[in-house]
């Protein structure tokens, strides 16, 4: 498991996944400084200083620091210092004996490339001489033609936290002295776009910085991402994981691992809001959370197995996956969802983590939808909505996990009042009211056996209006499994108020879609009705059985 503490207890080991568009893994601009414009006859910049990078030395240097600079009251505890390395003179000579009243006192430090990262003037400018304004050489330029501000993975950023972060007490954050990292890419932020092994952006690598480059991960990559967890976990070498993403959807995936991952550890998600290297990035602190938490064990049972499930730690406070979502864009801006709890730890002030509650939940090695215990093959749906829809068998999991291609396509459906066609008697018929739905039922039928719908209704039933619920029974009986959750932050519960639809209970309706994912993977389709518009009571019967097992899986999860 890695080194060992003092008194001879083994470091954990933790697993350090860099998922995609992750703030947390973004750093400004690299822009060129003033001291390479005045080298280079560049137009200056107008700010005073400038910026200071991290960066390597190419050679040893030795530096005169003037004494008593680090703090504006350090000369007012001149009495309590040991005598300076020496004095500078006005010429820049060095004395070891003061040689005059108004001499500088200084330390002589020899700093080395062996040291690490040093904060230094960024020399850089591109290829025609000029001086770098932003990322790319110009706005809105193509790929080739910009730069990456994301990391590849996090191996970097820990180096920086442990090089530049500072303890409260003027210490180092040690995170080498806590335990062990391991750096693994899983749908990651930046890619390495050189070489016979390059990567493409939007297909290995995803970001969203430049804006105009922006790209998403489709449900093949968290496929993927998913098998690379759970076969990583699988060695038994690690403790924990961190998994560092963006913060709108950080809780989503958190919440998809707690599902699908089968271990015994603590799987623990991390975003920021602000850059790394930035003003009051808040990232670097939450990243050290997470460490602190897992070498902890507070997350243990008696067993040394994981009582709590997936977390998200942000602001000093960890909180269930299931029951957390960002609701603004600033630290501080993440809320517990449902109105049940939520919060599951506190991390503030100097003593150690304390759970303050323990989720009711099934997740990890509890889970009913554990990767482990999924079956190979399900039925899935197929055909079209005028000829008909018949059951086809899709291949789910093999030797390396869940199959991506046969990753459930769910789509969420958002009720409001006064839609452009009003619902009740005399109304058209839904096949002209409803075509975003419909249209995307044939598009499941052509293209995805696994598929589903959550319908984001009014609350608490989460019911839509009379044409939108007539389209998705349309859906249920075409063999698409169909969510109902409350709007927006529910406190309450999605009743049940027809059987053939399942409760998203106090989920949103993002979890929900998750949930509904990996239930497909376990369950598979509804059983079709012959004509989806005009099921026959044996038929509904059949659906309503079938809803039961899917509604079994919400209720514990």
């Amino acid at each position: 498991m890695g080194h060992n503490l003092p008194g001879g207890a083994p470091r954990p080991r933790i697993a350090v996944f860099a998922g995609p568009t992750a703030t947390i893994l973004n750093t400004p601009d690299l822009v060129t400084s003033n001291k390479a414009r005045v080298r280079h006859g560049l137009p200056l910049r107008p700010s005073h200083f400038d910026v200071l990078r991290p960066q390597r030395l190419a050679a040893p240097v030795t530096l005169y620091i003037e004494a008593f600079s680090a703090h504006p009251l350090e000369q007012d505890a001149a009495g309590l210092y040991a005598p300076p390395d020496g004095w500078l003179d006005k010429d820049g000579t060095l004395h070891h004996e003061q040689p005059l009243d108004d001499a500088t006192p200084v330390y002589v430090v020899e700093l080395d490339p062996t040291d690490g990262l040093y904060p230094l003037p960024y020399m850089g400018r591109q290829a025609d001489g000029s001086a770098w304004e932003e990322t790319s050489t110009a706005p809105f330029a193509p790929p080739g033609a910009a730069r990456q501000t994301f990391y590849p993975d996090a191996r970097r950023l820990y180096e920086e936290i442990e090089r530049f972060g500072l303890g409260d007490h003027g210490t180092p954050v040690e995170l080498g002295s806590i335990a062990d990292f391991d750096f693994f890419r899983a749908a990651p932020s930046g890619g390495y776009t050189k070489g016979p092994d390059s990567e493409r952006l939007g297909q290995d690598f995803f970001v969203y910085y430049p804006y105009h480059l922006q790209s998403e991960p489709g449900l093949a990559n968290l496929a993927q991402a998913t098998n690379q967890v759970q076969a990583v976990l699988a060695t038994g070498d690690y403790a924990g994981v961190q998994w560092l993403e963006g913060s709108p959807t950080v809780d989503e995936t958190l919440y998809w691992l707690g599902l699908l991952v089968d271990t015994t550890v603590p799987l623990v998600g991390h975003a920021a809001q602000r850059r790394h290297q930035s003003l009051s990035a808040d990232g670097d602190r939450n990243v050290v959370d997470g460490v602190k938490f897992i070498a902890s064990g507070v997350a243990l049972d008696e067993r040394g197995e994981d009582r709590v499930g997936a977390c998200v730690i942000v602001d000093e406070l960890v909180y269930s996956a299931r029951d957390v979502t960002k609701v603004d864009a600033r630290p501080g801006g993440y809320e517990v969802t449902g109105g049940h709890g939520g919060v599951v730890a506190d991390l503030g002030g100097y003593g150690p983590p304390q759970l303050t509650y323990l989720p009711a939940r099934r997740h990890t090695h509890r889970s009913e939808l554990r990767v482990t215990v999924l079956p190979q093959r399900v039925a899935g749906v197929a055909g079209t909505l005028d000829t008909g829809v018949s059951l086809v068998d899709v291949a789910t999991k093999d030797a390396d996990g869940l199959v991506p291609a046969a990753m459930p396509h769910v789509s969420i459906t958002k009720y409001s009042r006064y839609a452009a066609t009003g619902a009740g008697a005399g109304s058209p018929p839904i096949a002209d009211v409803e075509v975003e739905i419909l249209a995307r039922i044939d598009a499941n039928l052509a293209n995805t056996p696994l598929a589903g719908f959550v319908c984001e209704g009014m609350s608490p039933f989460g019911m839509a209006d009379p044409t939108r619920n007539a389209a998705l029974s349309v859906a249920l009986f075409a063999g698409m499994p169909v969510v109902r959750t409350g709007r927006g932050n529910t406190g309450g519960m999605a009743y049940r108020t027809d059987p053939t639809f399942i409760s998203g209970n106090n989920l949103t309706a993002t979890k929900a879609r998750m949930l509904l994912m990996a239930a497909l993977l376990k369950l598979g389709a509804l059983p079709p009705a012959a004509d989806p518009f005009n099921p026959t009571l044996a038929e509904r019967a059949a659906t309503e059985q079938a809803v039961a097992r899917y509604q079994a899986l919400f209720d514990t999860h």
